[in-house]
């Protein structure tokens, strides 16, 4: 379980492929303090400690993971990660899984005064789990959104990304056209499961 709330922005190493991947992240935790088997979500991919070091750590992603998340997985890809909850921490942003429910596109990207208003495109099959001042979570930060508005398309959504999360995130990189991993918030993922039980009915 996490909060959305980023401490640290790792960076892909090394990969070791092809399928199943070992990718060796480096960062700026204390690894002493990770145990072995602890998760740490990568980007908003809750994934597991499998080896580590001074300054690194390694995960294995299966190639249904790098199938069903933002193109992230290549050397020297900035990661944002999220050391998982533990009891009596701050719950800073919204409860996050660290369990991607699909990939969203950049469309849009415009400084509004000191922040950034970018806009999100998603299928249309997450769109009703997605709503005005609801939580949401981009490449694993914790965000609201301003507004969605929904054409033939599909779906877009803004959010508002003020200078510090710019800068303690890889969201202040984003450019248009850069797939994003999409976590809807863990109510509404709850919700979407009735709604498809039912329909079986």
């Amino acid at each position: 379980m996490f909060t959305g709330i980023v401490s640290d922005v790792g960076r892909i190493e090394s990969i070791d492929g092809p399928g199943d991947l070992r990718v060796r992240i480096g960062c700026a935790y204390d690894t002493a303090t990770i145990d072995m088997g602890a998760s740490i979500a990568c980007s908003g991919v809750c994934l597991t400690v499998v080896e580590k070091g001074p300054g690194w750590f390694a995960v294995d992603v299966s190639g249904e993971t790098v199938s069903r998340t933002a193109d992230q997985w290549v050397a020297g890809r900035p990661l944002n990660l999220e050391r998982a909850l533990k009891l009596g921490d701050e719950l800073g942003g919204h409860i996050v899984t660290g369990h991607v429910d699909g990939v969203g596109q950049v469309v849009d990207v415009t400084a509004d005064h000191d922040s950034t208003r970018v806009t999100f495109a998603i299928d249309r099959a997450l769109s009703p789990f997605v709503a005005t001042k609801g939580s949401v979570t981009i490449d694993g930060v914790s965000l609201t959104v301003n507004d969605v508005v929904d054409d033939r398309q599909g779906t877009r959504f803004t959010v508002n990304l003020i200078p510090h999360t710019q800068a303690v995130t890889t969201l202040g990189t984003l450019t248009q056209g850069q797939s994003v991993n999409i976590e809807i918030d863990v109510l509404a993922r709850y919700l979407m499961r009735m709604e498809q039980v039912r329909g079986q009915r």
